[in-house]
């Protein structure tokens, strides 16, 4: 209740006013009531996505209008995506669409889709998901990163980098029940790796940094726009059987009033995308 006051400029006890007025004007009773709670009933409950529809008609009101971008988008982005492509995508959006404002929330791709469903993000870039997405969310692919394997390069006496057998190090697992940790999986299944269990991390950045340290040996996604070729820590190798590619997208609700915010997101990446094509021979 605070929270919500807050957002809307009102005092706690004046937005529970507005609540009471709102349950008297339509005949119904949307809360259980204790001395120092309220919870929604089955009632309210039932009035969440109405409401959120009527909210994003009328927010949707003015944007329809405008010829440019504007207003304010809720986004939740992977910190690996960030590093990636989608950040060269924000910087051309806030360049063509000054008036635009971008929140951004870094997490998890499972973390993502729960707040989406709920509306606390407009949207968010994620990794495509092992399971099967409710029927009124969408995943849209942006663009695809090849997994690959990651080892600490080391220096011998002459400063040439020796083959480190990386059956000799630990493997660093990227988190077992996140998406890009499934993907994972699916990479050494595929490839029928032998691995040595080590650490088990939930962040790319985490990972390729305790590799440069030489605590181990990885499989992440080959980070677009970031040039490991040229880190003198890092060696990075194909897999040594069929390639994974991690495929990073944007998932959002099928109807929401960001849609034109998120339609030019996935413009700029489809525009990318045949732009390839035309010049590859």
């Amino acid at each position: 209740m605070a929270a919500a006051a807050r957002e809307i400029g009102l005092t706690a006890a004046a937005a529970g006013q507005q609540l009471q007025q709102l349950e008297a004007e339509i005949g119904i009773e949307l809360f259980d009531r204790t001395k120092r709670s309220m919870t929604l009933n089955h009632h309210g409950r039932s009035l969440i996505e109405p409401i959120q529809e009527i909210v994003s008609r009328y927010e949707a009101l003015g944007s329809g209008l405008k010829s440019e971008l504007s207003g304010t988008i809720v986004l939740g982005a992977l910190v690996s995506t960030l590093m990636g492509a989608f950040g060269n995508t924000l910087n051309e959006l806030k360049q063509n669409f000054p008036e635009l404002e971008i929140k951004l929330i870094a997490g998890l791709s499972s973390n993502f889709l729960e707040q989406v469903i709920e509306g606390s993000l407009d949207a968010a870039i994620v990794t495509e998901s092992p399971y099967a997405l409710p029927q009124h969310i969408q995943w849209t692919e942006l663009y695809t990163e090849p997994m690959v394997l990651i080892s600490p390069a080391r220096k011998d006496k002459k400063g040439s980098t020796p083959k480190v057998p990386t059956k000799e190090l630990p493997f660093i697992r990227f988190e077992r029940n996140t998406w890009t940790g499934h993907l994972v999986d699916q990479t050494i299944r595929v490839n029928k790796l032998s691995i040595k269990e080590g650490m088990e991390l939930n962040s790319v950045e985490a990972i390729i940094e305790l590799v440069r340290q030489g605590l181990g040996y990885s499989i992440v996604p080959k980070l677009a726009n970031v040039s490991w070729d040229n880190d003198r820590q890092l060696k990075i190798s194909a897999l040594p059987g069929k390639t994974i590619y991690r495929k990073v997208g944007l998932l959002e609700k099928r109807k929401h009033s960001r849609e034109n915010i998120t339609q030019e997101i996935k413009k700029y990446f489809l525009d990318g995308v045949i732009a390839k094509r035309k010049t590859t021979p």
